[in-house]
């Protein structure tokens, strides 16, 4: 019976730390802001130098968000930080999508 116990407070232990480290949210955003940046590729809305480069900003937001991740728990402040970054990849998106610049068929 005492296995039992400790099995579910280690269980337990282990869904508290996910939830403090879990990033549904920025992981749902970023997944569509690359959705976002293929589509402007396929449409010929972003040359591909525009894409390499708006890839390159979205690696730098994944790699903010395993650093934050890293000690075990996103801080309300890491997750400003990754909202900012994210608002402003967004920002460069549509930009970059609605600038005078297309690719050459």
């Amino acid at each position: 019976m005492k296995s039992i116990w400790i099995a579910l407070a280690l269980g337990l232990a282990t869904l508290g730390a996910q939830a403090q480290t879990a990033t549904p949210k920025v992981d749902e955003r970023q997944a569509k802001q690359e959705k976002r940046i293929d589509q402007g590729v396929a449409s010929g809305e972003l040359t591909g130098r525009e894409a390499r480069r708006l890839e390159k900003e979205q690696a730098a937001v994944d790699r903010m968000e395993d650093k934050a991740k890293a000690d075990g728990k996103v801080t309300r402040k890491e997750r400003r930080r990754l909202d900012a970054a994210q608002d402003a990849a967004s920002h460069d998106i549509a930009r970059k999508k609605h600038n005078a610049r297309d690719r050459k068929p």
